[in-house]
């Protein structure tokens, strides 16, 4: 049963007609007393709260109403109804405990949507066999205990917001999250906003019409429009300026928008998963992250631990690395010897999983052995300026192998069975690599 609350006696009909025909049984009251009447005696699926229940303005009543309902019932969702001018106050209803807030005046098929989000995640059980965590290598409590959250929300339509460091593995998160969703069959759009210019933003998200501005040939279709159906991942969400806030917010709250060059608003059915390395929580504070929008977005966060705190997924994490870069170059496949292991485990990795993979694959160019011990991770990872230094600034794999077939064929003396044997490959696998860089020999 859903339990609405709110003295707007042609709310509680709407409401009521909108949850009764999709399927839902509804009580409606009008008063807080009758709220925690009904409360008290039956434990509801959901209540759905207004924010005021007199001709006062201030929100008090709802939030004091909310706190009430979860002292009875702390694990029954409310999500809260208001203005879009009392925002803050949902903020606030939020930080007390709300699962979410709707304003007013709604759009059926999202408030649907957040009440079915609400009910089923509540209703979800904690295992659930089936779960596909295939691209997700290691077993570490640290890492477990992610993987716990992400099965029990993944095939609801919760807002999810993943945090952590560079390199821990977040997009490998939000794509386990859409594969395990019952969106798995639609579109997964992923967006670097860190990527996007201000000026762009619009269309680049919302798409635009021919014509809208100078140089718009065609219509273009936007990121929320190809994600229709499915998820969207916003990576770096915390780049985000001001105005491209306000824009996001909107979209967000009402999955709507219009695309630039068009008065015609169109909506979208997205799952959306946020991403950010950025503390958002100093950013509310310093008022540099909108704080309506920060509560919009992490309703279920997922916070991912640093590598330095997963010392027993090193080996799970190495051995899947070197599995992979044999495979992909067909290479024969060395063994790691238990003391490289160890080493590894004792390296900071600032860069966390990316870090190490860069640093496996490093390794594996430079290094024609069967066997991978201690000092060959160690040479690799004090290999820097020279060659691969002056090709790129950021020390990426195509750069590191470039300069290790470069370096190969100089040791070699420009002979290529000799140059092949140095990087324990084939000769077909160098001359790949060669016409991959446009390297002469």
């Amino acid at each position: 049963m859903i339990l609405i609350a709110d003295d707007d006696n042609s709310i509680r009909i709407s409401l009521s007609m909108l949850l009764r025909k999709a399927g839902y049984e509804v009580k409606a009251v009008g008063t807080p007393a009758e709220a925690i009447e009904c409360v008290r005696a039956t434990a509801p699926q959901l209540v759905m709260l207004d924010m005021n229940f007199t001709r006062a303005t201030s929100g008090d009543e709802g939030l004091t109403l909310l706190r009430q309902i979860k002292l009875f019932r702390p694990d029954v969702p409310v999500i809260l109804i208001t203005a879009w001018g009392s925002i803050p106050l949902a903020v606030e209803g939020v930080r007390s405990g709300a699962f979410d807030f709707i304003t007013k005046p709604w759009d059926n098929h999202s408030l649907l949507q957040r009440v079915a989000t609400a009910v089923n995640l509540a209703a979800r059980p904690d295992t659930d066999a089936a779960f596909d965590r295939s691209r997700i290598i290691g077993n570490s409590p640290a890492l477990m205990q992610v993987l716990d959250t992400v099965r029990r929300v993944a095939a609801t339509d919760a807002p999810v917001l993943i945090m952590g460091e560079n390199g821990t593995g977040k997009e490998l998160i939000a794509e386990t999250i859409h594969a395990n969703s019952r969106r798995a069959a639609a579109p997964f759009v992923k967006v670097n906003l860190g990527g996007i210019s201000r000026s762009l933003f619009e269309s680049e998200m919302f798409g635009h019409k021919k014509g809208a501005f100078t140089g718009a040939a065609a219509d273009r279709e936007g990121r929320f429009g190809l994600a229709d159906k499915g998820s969207i991942f916003l990576d770096e969400i915390g780049e985000l300026d001001a105005n491209s806030q306000v824009k996001m917010l909107r979209v967000l709250q009402e999955h709507s928008f219009e695309m630039l060059g068009d008065t015609r608003t169109r909506h979208v059915d997205i799952r959306v998963i946020c991403a950010t390395n950025a503390d958002l929580a100093t950013m509310v504070a310093e008022r540099t992250f909108r704080e309506d929008l920060f509560y919009r977005i992490n309703l279920i966060t997922v916070t991912l631990p640093p590598l330095r705190q997963r010392p027993s997924d090193i080996a799970p994490l190495v051995d899947h690395f070197v599995e992979q870069h044999c495979r992909q170059n067909g290479t024969a496949r060395p063994l790691v010897a238990p003391d490289a292991i160890d080493a590894l485990r004792r390296m900071p990795f600032p860069g966390n999983i990316r870090e190490l993979k860069n640093l496996v694959e490093r390794t594996l160019l430079i290094t024609n052995s069967p066997r991978l011990h201690a000092s060959d991770f160690e040479a690799a990872a004090a290999l820097t300026p020279g060659a691969v230094r002056t090709a790129t600034t950021d020390g990426s794999l195509d750069a590191l192998e470039r300069a290790a077939v470069e370096d190969a064929l100089r040791r070699s003396g420009g002979n290529l069975s000799q140059a092949a044997a140095l990087l324990g490959i084939t000769r077909q696998s160098l001359y790949r690599r060669m016409e991959k860089h446009n390297i002469r020999p």
